[in-house]
């Protein structure tokens, strides 16, 4: 496959968030929950990361803003873990303790820098498009070591974020490049990859070790969600469209959108690697994968081998 331009997620992808709120819900815990002892600080994390509420997928769909849908959150989260609950009044010092421990621990994952820089000495257009809004995520990457990095969509700039196929569609547009010449390269396997696919861009899933979501990503919508399930399990509305043909300008070799068992099989386990290639994704485990994934040359001494 050839490509003119590769665009980033942010979150989890260049930046290790995962760790930054491991940090900041940890620093939560010790202050706002602590009969609840530290060994279950994965626990919680993962509650975090899962957004069993939905209430991350509301605010990317412009129908609720940043404040509130980490507010509600945090409520669920006390709900679920038996602590007191979060009021208009206590949230206030919850999320000063939480947003505050989070930026001071954003930092990039070890392969970031590394890969950005052969993705420009490849002669290869590179840029952002992320589901958080674009003055916090040039102040994220900046901090990270990455404020080279044009931030070119953000949730703010069309009003909604991803997986709706607009949002990789207008990256494409402002990078100067065709979606199928282009390839986007995210953590979450629908959200980012399946989407980006569907909307006729290579798709990415970059599948670190360790950084899988837990039990609840990718569930059916909430009862009485403003949204069906497709847009809450993060499942992109084509994935699960009757089989047919490939979209024109697919980059995924003319495979076929899933079939019937394909769409089942990605319904119960949305992070199952074989049936995301089998949609037509391509999957790695590491950034330092992504040239010989992509095809645009050997992966160079930056990553250890010639």
């Amino acid at each position: 496959m050839t490509m003119d331009g590769i665009l980033f997620d942010v979150d989890d992808t260049l930046v290790d968030t995962k760790g930054a709120f491991a940090r900041a819900l940890a620093a939560v815990r010790a202050e706002h929950l602590p009969h609840i002892s530290p060994e279950r600080d994965p626990e919680i994390l993962s509650h975090w990361r899962t957004d069993p509420g939905g209430y991350y997928s509301r605010y990317t769909r412009g129908e609720m803003d940043l404040l509130t849908q980490r507010r509600h959150r945090a409520a669920l989260l006390h709900e679920t873990f038996g602590a007191a609950p979060v009021t208009e009044s206590s949230f206030e010092a919850w999320d000063a303790l939480f947003w505050g421990t989070f930026e001071q621990s954003w930092t990039a994952h070890d392969d970031a820098r590394a890969a950005i820089d052969a993705v420009v000495a490849a002669g290869i257009r590179v840029g952002v498009v992320t589901n958080a809004a674009v003055e916090l995520q040039e102040r994220k990457l900046k901090v990270a070591g990455l404020a080279d990095l044009p931030v070119l969509v953000g949730v703010d700039t069309l009003g909604f974020g991803k997986p709706d196929p607009r949002v990789f569609l207008e990256g494409a547009r402002r990078l100067g490049t065709e979606p199928s010449r282009t390839a986007y390269v995210g953590d979450e396997p629908t959200v980012d990859a399946l989407a980006a696919h569907d909307a006729g861009l290579t798709g990415v899933w970059l599948d670190r070790a360790g950084h899988r979501r837990g039990p609840g990503y990718g569930g059916p919508a909430q009862s009485g969600s403003a949204s069906s399930g497709s847009a809450q399990s993060g499942l992109a509305p084509s994935s699960l469209a009757p089989s047919g043909p490939a979209r024109s300008g697919s980059a995924s070799s003319g495979s076929a959108l899933p079939d019937d068992a394909l769409r089942a099989a990605l319904q119960r386990d949305p992070q199952d690697p074989n049936a995301l290639r089998a949609a037509g994704v391509v999957v790695i485990e590491t950034l330092a994968d992504l040239p010989a994934a992509l095809g645009y040359g050997a992966i160079t001494d930056q990553f250890g081998s010639a």
